[in-house]
């Protein structure tokens, strides 16, 4: 079969949780071992850093990827969801995967897999794996789908294990409470392979230290160790947010300019560059200089979209894919420190989130655009539109995306904001 034979039998008819949400999750490892076998264990072929966490693990992963590349790395990088292209979750210095090698992938070993029957991202890991191994990567950043103990990367024996921060999503498969969730992440500390804590949380720390003490793992907080120092962007559409950290072991300080410009990627920079600097503990050669331009160069780097991302400057119109209760927090922060006549929001769901939570914390003098994403699991527009009228959100029902940013673009002048999110697959129609 050709690639997009090959692409439709993955994507469409293999369970996809991010599709179809609970249906497609898998509570073990059986069938990522049983597929790992089938190709010899490629995860054990290649170097890798493994990386968790409820938010940021996807810019963490971008950032160290592209640090690594910048050092002169031959540097995988496994990431997901993704956003307009299957390929994009599988890449080697920022090139994704060639179309020839799935298609090839899929003939080859379609009839073995086939008796285990594994789900889209079961499939997808091992695809990723077999690629590094192959291609003989330096390095590869590998960052988990859902959760951290029974996802399908926690085969891998990695250099460095990294946990971004700890917070309620995913409730009905992590559990309900932030200790249950950080016992799921924490499933990635491996014995004798050190671990960074992105973000200290006074509530869960005994679980990260009990696990990381068992398995005789060196913890490390790297808010801890390094501050940040300032945080400026001149305009909300400037090209880089520009910010300090100091590192408290060696005085340190980091000028780093970051294309980046959520306020929140101050806590993903400062992850990524203790767990860089981890590695270069370990033995590899990474200069400051790699560093300054691994942030800088991200998104040329490693192709990362729809982080605070501009789409247009008049009206000034922004996406982002943050899409729990944490994540809208620190959209809607930012959202609040910009200067704007009115807020145009395009909003749209999945139905397993927190939407009550979500809803909650929007601010009530926006305009909104209700819109189903194209999925599965996207929520209704009309049963969004009466959830967030419980909590005074007030605008009009779409029948897509792109008719709902079409009208929010038709409203707005030159001096309001568009604001497109609540949702990765809301974002990845429009960018």
């Amino acid at each position: 079969m050709n690639y997009k034979q090959a692409f439709n039998l993955i994507f469409s008819q293999l369970p996809m949780f991010h599709r179809i949400g609970v249906a497609a999750y898998k509570a073990d490892l059986d069938n990522t071992i049983a597929i790992c076998n089938i190709l010899n264990n490629p995860q054990h072929h290649f170097k890798s850093v493994h990386i968790a966490g409820t938010n940021g693990k996807g810019s963490v992963s971008h950032f160290m990827a592209s640090v690594l590349q910048e050092a002169g790395y031959k540097t995988g990088l496994y990431t997901s969801p993704h956003l307009k292209d299957f390929r994009e979750r599988i890449r080697i210095n920022g090139q994704k995967i060639p179309k020839s090698y799935v298609s090839d992938f899929v003939n080859k070993y379609i009839s073995d897999f086939n008796s285990i029957k594994p789900s889209f991202f079961e499939m997808t890991v091992g695809l990723a794996f077999d690629f590094f191994s192959n291609e003989k990567v330096d390095i590869a950043i590998i960052e988990t789908g859902l959760g951290g103990r029974l996802d399908s990367t926690n085969v891998i024996i990695p250099e460095l294990s990294v946990i971004t921060n700890i917070d309620l999503d995913h409730v009905n498969l992590l559990g309900d409470s932030l200790k249950k969730i950080a016992i799921e992440k924490a499933g990635i500390i491996k014995k004798n392979i050190p671990v960074i804590i992105g973000q200290t949380q006074s509530e869960i720390e005994k679980v990260f230290e009990e696990k990381a003490q068992n398995e005789n793992a060196e913890l490390i907080y790297a808010d801890k160790i390094y501050k940040l120092l300032s945080f400026f962007t001149e305009t909300p559409d400037a090209a880089y947010a520009q910010m300090e950290i100091k590192s408290c072991k060696t005085s340190a300080i980091y000028k780093v300019m970051s294309p980046l410009k959520g306020i929140y990627q101050k806590k993903n920079i400062i992850t990524s560059i203790c767990a860089i600097n981890n590695l270069i503990e370990r033995g590899y050669t990474i200069s400051d200089d790699h560093i300054i331009k691994g942030i800088r160069n991200v998104i040329k780097n490693t192709g990362l979209k729809g982080r605070w991302q501009i789409l247009s400057k008049t009206p000034l119109t922004i996406c982002d894919t943050g899409h729990n209760v944490a994540g809208i927090a620190e959209v809607v922060s930012q959202l609040s420190a910009l200067k704007f006549k009115r807020l145009h929001f395009v909003l749209g769901m999945v139905n397993d989130k927190d939407i009550s939570g979500v809803l909650e914390l929007l601010p009530k003098s926006a305009t909104y655009y209700f819109c189903r994403p194209d999925i599965p699991r996207g929520l209704s527009a009309d049963e969004l539109y009466l959830k967030a009228l419980a909590f005074n959100l007030e605008g009009k029902i779409f029948n897509s995306v792109k008719d709902a940013l079409n009208a929010a673009r038709n409203k707005a002048d030159s001096y309001d904001v568009i604001f497109i999110g609540g949702s990765t697959f809301v974002v990845a129609e429009v960018v």
